[in-house]
């Protein structure tokens, strides 16, 4: 609807235009008479916006008449601004001498030495022009003048009704008693036609629930003939008042409440013709219907021509019914949520700070709210609507439905545009007149992406978003050219995003962007900010979270006197703030206050930053001279959400423990806000009272670390809303007990505790015989080594236990006391032997998740099968490792078959148990790894059966493993492969029948020494197969390979086979076979002829490695996007046939140390080079300053220092997204405990 913009910009506009400031200058400056024929222009226009709003939706005229009224009331803001920043800059660099001049003493400040810009006038000429066409043109749209209807205060009042639970009032029986005396003496003798008894008080405190105990009362019912309930609102109408209460009394309620739901009968039916049958849309019009109370409402949306527009795309008209119901700001926040993919995860704050960036969060002056509070506010008012839904199994965190996508792509018009949208106009002509755009972050972004949006001059936003969870985890690489030639080609960006991306270096041109309020570099490799950003007088936002190698902020920041939020968090190189920080009066969120000494930042500057809240760490509390100075930081006025305090960690004789604890004592932060509360290496014996004191209502999240001297904990059981407690290095703690209870009785909320590098602690007890935790559900105590006597009561709500560096009276004792677990961890645990072991196993009933790790006194983990096939019932996955004497898994007692009888195992990972002799496993094994394990002999895998069957297979590292073949048709388990890796099998002589092999999609064979027989004429019945590596079998049959393939085949990795490449010739490869790795031999020709034949079209991937004679290579394959060489150590020259397409967007060079040039033709098309390692000529030619720097510039990614070698280009994958599964399960975890999720977004306290 394209009046979204203009509605909710013009009170904006008109605001700006009547400013005491903008009178000054333009009466000053000769362009007052400009300025109000824009005003009277504007108001005419604004006339006629209630009728356009209307017939927009039929009149395509008139869509495109509100379509240029909106651009021109984006080029009227930034003239307004331009002048609004005019006045800043002068405001902050005029000179500091007293004003003499009388003259200049009559004229503001602000006005002083402001010349006349004739640019400036030229474009309010050409705007005045614009609009005067604009008003020609609604006078021949026949807009005319319609009088909004008053919005009746009914979304702040609801409906009442008469209805009544009693048993929720107390304390009104008194008043009630008198008034229905009152009531009842209605029947004396009255001269009054009707008598009224008022009711008074002040709003919430019972007149409406004392009117309705009244109306029920049975004597009042019984007294009087005629009855009726009537809800007078805030905006009384006595003609309306007075049809309801005849309606009330002309029946009974019943009546009338049947009349009303004939209302919802029709609507239902009428939603129904219109086939309406996605909940999303009965909700979104039930949640419109909501503020609706009166039965003119309901049939306005029965009768909105809306339900017969034509469905456009996934857009239902009942959607639309529901955008179209909101008012002009919602609608225009919800527009820009146009900018960000399907399944984006918004977060609430993150999202705020956008839109008041944007300018949408517009306050009256008159308003004491802050636009961040009205845009949590406008935030949840959609999420009322259904607009956004929460996200699963995050709480922290916000999704919209794709219909809902749709429909603000749809809503958004030219005016917002994301580059990755197919139903974008986005050609060069269309893009110039976009005002917001954003893009999906890709691993290599280039400048021809950007380059059309040179001339998009008006363009507000440039948003680099994720499309994935996932996406929060990978690296990106942008073009260089985009932050040197794009950015200064865009001067009014207001939003400026470039999240996570390996950016090194913020150009100058930075400074330019005088209009910029949002600024994201979070992420990024950059080591400082240039001093011209002080230039940025409107910035609002600053993020700079995670940026590992920040190291200083400008001298100049006092110049930002607009900024608000500047988030430092996790920038571990940055050990000082700017003096001038502290003159920022608007600042509200300074996520990280490093304490300096010397004429470094003193704590007491925290005075003058009265808005401070959110989230705050502060380091170096031990340069803090006396507790006066933290006295005068004025904490317990802050609002603060979360508060970490951090001393140094060193303990070396330095440190003033009574100073340190006053310190403390006068940061305590007002409890009725704080959510977080960490302490960091505080030197006193014991903690301030207020820590752990039950007025703070809210704290959920207790961490104490690196507090060496303290001999005691806080009561922290007193915290009703704890959830989460992290205790660690608290080396002067020998007993945990009651003193971390105080009053109480237990931890009524604790879901997560844990307690790590206790090395002093020895008891932890209680004598209440009550369960202290009677909501845990993790619990890890890890380096712990002198912990050992653990007496408490049974915790049945525990579900994780982790024990790391304990002893095993610990173990047992709290397996006695957590029969609900389901998930335990162990780790090195002293004096955990064979017996202790199998005693603890008898309290596992529940575990089904069992990692054993460094328990090197353990030889096997039961006795007799049948006993472990009895406890440990659900069972479901088994990891043991690094466990140096454990000879087999069990004792004896296998079954007939050798193998295990537990039935509901699926995974069993054995990893670096060097005594490890056998490995048997159930029926019902899925996955099985055995890596590591050089004295393993037999591996028992089951042999028919009637099982899940075998869907995984590792074995590495197992030399002494006595069968010479794998496979065999007669394996019943293992026709459901479908992973299967071999490496370092001395032993191993052949593979055979690999036919029964249907669902195999990864086959692995490296390092068999002794291998001599692949049956590689059934490798074309593995129809499934996708990857093959085949690498460092040296007696494999000399025959291998002759061109026989799995005919899907898409990654192979070969190479070092008795059979030298030069011998291969064409190898018929599948036309899918799109990656391909070959090891060099040593026999390989120089020229690289060898590949002339071999090299299939269909490759985009090509990584060579270890071919030492090869002297020069042509790139004859037109689909190739990746070339990677390794340890070619005479390679000197390549080349590439100018008849052949270009498609190589990636070169990478590790060892290469002869290799001079690269073909300049292509270059251009780079996205990544690489040249690692013994690679001087390329680096030399190259690098940022050499010959080639001009060609290649543009590049996205330029020899990362952070990238790895090809060949561990897996092992770094598979480790960042182990990484990444790691968090996301962590996450979840946290999600089903109830506890929150730490998330990078930056809290902000409303």
């Amino acid at each position: 609807m394209a009046e979204v913009v203009v509605s909710a910009v013009l009170p904006v506009l008109f605001e700006k235009l009547t400013s005491a400031a903008l009178k000054s200058i333009a009466r000053y400056n000769g362009i007052n008479a400009d300025i109000k024929k824009l005003h009277r222009s504007l108001t005419r226009i604004q006339d006629v916006l209630v009728d356009a709003s209307r017939k927009e939706i039929t009149s395509q005229s008139v869509k495109r008449w509100l379509n240029d009224l909106q651009h021109l009331a984006y080029d009227i803001d930034d003239v307004l601004d331009d002048l609004a920043t005019d006045v800043m800059e002068r405001e902050l660099t005029r000179e500091s001498e007293a004003i003499c001049s009388k003259v200049r003493k009559l004229i503001p400040s602000c006005c002083t030495n402001f010349s006349k810009n004739s640019n400036m006038l030229d474009k309010l000429d050409s705007i005045n022009k614009k609009l005067q066409d604009l008003l020609k043109e609604k006078t021949d749209l026949g807009l005319s003048v319609i009088e909004e209807p008053r919005p009746r205060n009914i979304e702040n009042r609801r409906f009442q009704s008469s209805v009544v639970d009693e048993s929720r009032i107390v304390g009104r029986q008194a008043e009630k008693e008198a008034l229905v005396q009152q009531l009842l003496q209605a029947d004396e003798p009255s001269h009054q036609s009707f008598e009224i008894v008022p009711v008074f008080g002040m709003g919430g405190v019972g007149k409406t629930t004392l009117a309705r105990l009244l109306y029920n009362d049975q004597r009042v019912r019984e007294h009087f003939e005629l009855k009726g309930w009537v809800c007078i609102s805030d905006e009384f109408d006595i003609f309306g008042r007075t049809k309801d209460i005849f309606k009330s009394v002309g029946g009974d309620l019943k009546k009338k409440h049947e009349d009303f739901n004939k209302l919802h009968e029709a609507l239902r039916d009428h939603v129904n013709r219109k086939r309406i049958l996605l909940p999303l849309a009965l909700i979104a019009v039930g949640t419109s219907l909501r503020k609706k109370e009166d039965e003119d409402s309901w049939k306005g949306v029965l009768e909105s021509e809306i339900w017969n527009l034509p469905v456009e795309g996934e857009i239902l008209p009942a959607l639309r019914l529901s955008y179209h119901d909101l008012s002009a700001p919602l609608k225009q926040v919800f527009a820009y949520c146009s900018l960000f993919p399907k399944d984006f995860l918004f977060d609430k704050d993150e999202l705020t700070l956008l839109w008041m960036a944007e300018g949408f969060l517009h306050r009256s002056t008159q308003s004491h709210s802050t636009e961040e509070k009205l845009g949590h506010e406008y935030f949840d008012e959609l999420l009322s609507r259904s607009f956004f839904q929460y996200a699963p199994d995050n709480e922290l965190f916000f999704v919209m439905h794709d219909l809902m996508n749709d429909l603000a792509t749809h809503v958004a018009g030219e005016f917002f545009v994301r580059l990755d949208i197919e139903a974008k106009d986005t050609k060069e002509e269309m893009l110039e007149k976009y005002h917001h755009m954003s893009f999906v972050s890709e691993e290599y972004v280039t400048y021809k992406k950007f380059e059309a949006f040179k001339r998009a001059k008006s363009l507000r936003t440039f948003l680099a978003t994720s499309s994935s969870v996932v996406d929060m985890w990978k690296p990106f690489y942008l073009s260089n050219k985009i932050l040197v030639d794009l950015l200064s080609e865009l001067p009014l960006l207001r939003v400026l995003s470039l999240s996570k991306f390996e950016v090194s270096k913020v150009p100058d041109s930075i400074g330019s962007l005088r209009h910029l309020r949002y600024l994201n570099l979070s992420q990024t490799r950059i080591k400082d900010l240039p001093e011209n950003i002080s230039n940025l007088y409107n910035l609002e936002t600053l993020i700079l979270f995670g940026c590992p190698s920040l190291a200083k902020l400008p001298n100049s920041f006092l110049k930002l006197k607009n900024l608000r939020h500047l988030d430092i968090r996790e920038t571990p190189c940055l050990d000082q703030l700017p003096l001038g920080i502290a003159e920022l009066k608007s600042l509200q969120t300074l996520s990280r206050i490093i304490i300096g000494g010397g004429s470094g930042f003193k704590i007491t500057k925290l005075k003058d930053l009265e808005n401070l809240r959110g989230e705050v760490s502060i380091v170096g509390l031990e340069k803090v001279q006396n507790a006066t100075d933290a006295s005068v930081a004025n904490f317990p006025q802050k609002r603060l959400s979360e508060l970490e305090v951090v001393w140094s960690d060193a303990w070396d004789g330095s440190r003033n423990e009574i100073l340190e604890k006053d310190v403390l004592n006068e940061l305590k932060p007002r409890n009725d806000k704080l959510i977080e509360l960490k302490i960091r290496s505080y030197g006193r014996l014991e903690f301030p009272k207020w820590v752990g004191d039950p007025l703070f209502v809210h704290l959920k999240h207790v961490s104490l670390s690196g507090c060496k001297r303290c001999t005691s904990l806080p009561p922290l059981a007193q915290l009703q809303s704890l959830k989460e407690l992290f205790i660690q290095d608290l080396d002067g703690v020998e007993a945990v007990g009651m003193d971390l209870l105080g009053t109480c009785h237990a931890f009524p909320s604790l879901k997560v505790l844990s307690f790590k590098q206790m090395h002093g602690w020895e008891k932890w007890s209680t004598n209440n015989g009550e369960d202290l935790f009677p909501c845990l559900k993790r619990l890890v105590i890890e380096y712990c080594p002198n912990l050992v006597e653990v007496t408490l009561e049974a915790t049945r709500s525990l579900n994780v236990l982790e024990l790391t560096n304990c002893d095993c009276g610990v173990l047992r004792r709290l397996a006695e006391l957590a029969s609900s677990v389901i998930k335990l961890r162990i780790a090195n645990i002293s004096g955990l032997n064979d017996v202790v072991w199998r005693g603890v196993m008898y309290h596992l009933g529940a575990v089904e998740d069992l990692s054993i790790n460094y328990c090197h006194n353990i030889r096997y983990l039961w006795e007799y099968e049948a006993v472990a096939s009895k406890v440990l019932v659900n069972l479901r996955h088994l990891l043991v490792m690094k466990c140096d004497n454990l000879v087999s898994l069990g004792d004896n007692g296998f079954d007939e078959d050798n193998n295990l009888q537990i039935a509901s195992l699926r995974s069993l990972d054995v990893s670096s148990c060097k005594n490890l002799e056998r490995c048997s496993c159930p029926y019902s094994i899925e996955n099985l790894s055995v890596s590591g394990c050089s004295s393993i002999k037999s591996i028992s895998l089951p042999i028919g059966g009637v099982g899940r069957g075998l869907k995984s297979l590792y074995m590495w590292g197992c030399d002494k493993l006595l069968e010479r073949e794998w496979g065999g048709q007669n394996n019943n388990n293992r026709k459901r492969l479908e992973k299967v890796a071999i490496s370092d099998w001395s032993n191993l002589k052949s593979i055979i029948n690999l036919n029964c092999l249907v669902h195999l999609t990864r086959l692995e064979i490296r390092h068999c020494k002794g291998l001599e027989s692949l049956p590689d004429n059934e490798l074309p019945n593995l129809t499934s197969l996708k990857l093959l590596r085949i690498v460092k079998c040296p007696r494999i049959d000399g025959c291998f390979p002759r061109g026989l393939w799995p005919p899907n085949l898409q990654t192979l990795e070969i190479g070092r086979l008795k059979k030298p490449i030069s011998e291969w010739g064409s190898q018929n490869f599948p036309s899918s076979l799109v990656q391909l790795h070959l090891h060099g031999d040593g026999g390989e020709d120089g020229s690289g002829s060898q590949f002339s034949n071999l090299l299939p079209s269909s490759l985009t991937y090509l990584k060579l490695y270890d071919f030492r004679k090869l002297e020069s290579f042509s790139i004859g394959l037109q689909h190739l996007q990746r070339l990677s060489f390794d340890k070619c150590l005479n390679l000197q020259k390549l080349s590439h046939p100018q008849h052949l397409n270009n498609s190589l967007q990636h070169f990478t060079f590790f060892d290469c140390p002869n290799m001079k040039d690269l073909p300049e033709q292509l270059l251009p098309k780079l996205l990544s080079l690489d040249f690692e390692y013994r690679c001087p000529n390329l680096t030399e030619r190259y690098s940022k300053g050499g010959s080639y720097w001009p060609l290649i510039s543009h590049i996205p990614r330029i020899n990362p220092a952070t990238c790895p070698k090809d060949d561990a280009l897996m092992y770094y994958v598979v480790d960042k997204v182990n990484k990444y599964q790691e968090k996301t399960v962590e996450a979840k975890s946290r999600h089903r405990l109830g506890v929150s999720s730490s998330v990078p977004s930056l809290r902000i306290n409303v």
